[in-house]
């Protein structure tokens, strides 16, 4: 078995927790309700599990590769980014004025799943096109949108992203990337860019890479920054190619995991120049480029939840098949499949409600975006923007983190045969863990909570979405079943939990800074947890309803199983959490720095 898309999971989400019908009231979506989105996600499994995931081991043992300052990609891979292209899937989300398909994100984030768990590796490729198309659409003049955006909608070009350096890593004030203007409004780019994912390859035409550099006589730090379109292939006025710029790939990196995506080292004006042109205006390049980040650091979270789903599907298949030691029941006279062990079934219902709790997760904060894009009252337009905005790093964080979970559990379920490489457990593994690392660390998503999303406003938006939760314990009660008076207590907890670290941070950040931010990790993944499990609770909800109707008892009822298990083994650390952060804070700084 390769991989299967968990089709029924995303369009229960899709049509239940991200409400797809409301979507389809909004202006510029009348066509996209639960039709669409059905048939538009089974298109997409059929290309993910026939294409994408046969070649993901062949990335993993035969990698991109580099020579002469050229890049091929993994053999197989440039034909099914043709069909990729062909198929229209790049231009899913984006505007039908430039030759996309004008989805909302709601449908596309699922999409973006599929192609994730089949090969993150290929994935990474329109990953970071959809980012370089946001930076243009909002900030790119007329012209540069003209030049570039229909390409880069198409996937006939890519796009890249192009800030870290050798000496500025998550630190851009120390960018030394230089930009010289020129008489005809262009400019000369100078530098190194370093992890540029995707920065050379042989699968498009063209590439496009939006640079961070100083133009010269910027101010210090981050506010003189700017951002640049240095294409690889000039554009002639005609749309045609011209000649080539000045920017070449010197190096490609050897990595853990992402094997097949060429992560290249670029140098930039090592024979006069690359032009470049600017995006915006001078000096509000990090402004830009944060619309970039944004999209990224959503579509990370959902490459965390991509690559947990691949390996729970792995260890589901493996345990049904491994046959060792009888059971600790006496059910069977003999050796059993493993999954008929407690502990394998806990490994795997873990994997499986992290899982499943933040896709629901993504998929409400999906719907968010759409609304905050598309509404009609401006008022809500801004209700679901700060709520898409407080989600963001939590979707980043929380899933990507709990990504290294899953798929450690993964190659745990397989024994000693999942440290061998030809299981294929092991590239999960691996692959993991540069999601919490790109597109800004775990630190940097709790900072932003914290910073930005908690203490800025004195936790007003954190208490309200508190608010919402408290809601569904409430419909919780009502329900009154079992499973649904369980979740509840639990729900109720971590809230409360919630609530207490909220109000720690908001009211300690300035005063206490190194106190909070002690706990600004523990913090990120208690506010993951919560909202995954609220996502969860209202799962069971719906599940409870449907049961009731006689509607897919079966799928349903596993849907109420994967919620109470949440509610009762990962829900319940809020607590333990909550403490670590407003009690514990002291002893994270306490070690003097020469005892280390």
């Amino acid at each position: 078995m390769s991989y299967v898309a968990p089709l029924k999971d995303m369009l229960f989400n899709i049509q239940h927790l991200a409400n797809i019908e409301q979507i389809a009231q909004l202006p510029g979506f009348e066509d996209a309700g639960l039709d669409t989105a059905q048939a538009v996600l089974e298109e997409s499994a059929k290309f993910t599990e026939g294409v994408l995931a046969p070649l993901n081991w062949e990335g993993d043992k035969n990698p991109s590769s580099l020579k002469d300052g050229v890049v091929t990609a993994t053999p197989g891979f440039k034909e099914a980014f043709k069909q990729f292209t062909d198929g229209g899937w790049q231009g899913l989300q984006h505007p039908t004025d430039f030759g996309g398909q004008g989805l909302p994100k709601t449908i596309g984030a699922a999409c973006g799943e599929m192609v994730n768990s089949a090969n993150m590796s290929f994935a990474l490729c329109p990953l970071l096109s959809d980012g370089a198309i946001e930076a243009l659409l909002t900030a790119g003049s007329d012209e540069l949108k003209a030049t570039y955006l229909e390409n880069l909608v198409s996937g006939k070009w890519t796009g890249t992203m192009n800030l870290t350096e050798p000496q500025a890593g998550s630190d851009l004030a120390l960018v030394r990337s230089r930009a010289e203007p020129q008489a005809d409004g262009t400019y000369k780019v100078f530098g190194t860019k370093i992890y540029i994912t995707w920065g050379e390859h042989d699968m498009a035409e063209n590439i496009v890479h939006l640079v961070l550099a100083r133009v010269s006589g910027a101010p210090e730090g981050v506010k003189g920054i700017s951002l640049f379109v240095v294409p690889k292939f000039m554009v002639n006025k005609d749309g045609s190619l011209g000649a080539r710029n000045d920017v070449h790939c010197v190096s490609i990196e050897h990595k853990m995991g992402i094997k097949a995506s060429p992560t290249a080292v670029l140098q930039y004006g090592d024979k006069g120049g690359a032009i470049g042109y600017l995006v915006g205006q001078e000096n509000r390049g990090l402004e830009y480029m944060f619309i970039m980040m944004n999209a990224a650091r959503y579509g990370v979270g959902v490459q965390g939840i991509a690559i947990a789903e691949r390996a729970y599907q792995k260890a589901v298949q493996f345990s049904k098949d491994r046959v060792q030691s009888r059971p600790v029941d006496g059910s069977m006279p003999g050796s059993a499949a493993i999954i008929h062990h407690p502990d394998v079934r806990r490994m795997l219902m873990t994997m499986r409600a992290y899982t499943e709790g933040c896709r629901a997760l993504a998929s409400v904060a999906a719907s968010a975006y759409d609304a905050a894009h598309h509404h009609t009252d401006a008022e809500a337009r801004k209700q679901n923007q700060a709520f898409y905005e407080f989600m963001v790093p939590l979707v980043k964080g929380y899933s990507t983190e709990m990504s290294l979970e899953v798929t450690s559990l993964g190659v745990q379920v397989h024994g000693g045969m999942g440290f061998i490489e030809e299981t294929g457990a092991a590239q999960y593994y691996r692959d993991a863990k540069i999601l919490t690392i790109y597109e800004g660390t775990t630190a940097i998503q709790a900072n932003d909570l914290v910073g930005r999303k908690t203490a800025r406003d004195g936790g007003q938006i954190a208490k309200g979405i508190a608010g919402q939760v408290e809601a569904t314990e409430a419909d919780l009660l009502a329900s009154g079943s079992a499973h649904a008076l369980a979740v509840a207590k639990r729900l109720k907890a971590a809230r409360l939990a919630f609530i207490d670290v909220v109000e720690f941070v908001a009211g300690n950040t300035k005063a206490s800074p190194n106190a909070v931010f002690a706990g600004s990790v523990p913090y990120l993944m208690l506010a993951g947890n919560l909202m995954a499990g609220w996502q969860l609770a209202r799962s069971l909800l719906v599940a409870e309803k449907a049961i009731a109707a006689g509607e897919d008892v079966a799928f349903m009822q596993a849907k109420i199983t994967t919620a109470r298990f949440y509610a009762d083994h990962l829900l319940s650390k809020a607590g333990g959490l909550r403490d670590s952060i407003v009690e514990g804070a002291d002893s994270v700084t306490a070690l003097p720095l020469d005892a280390f």
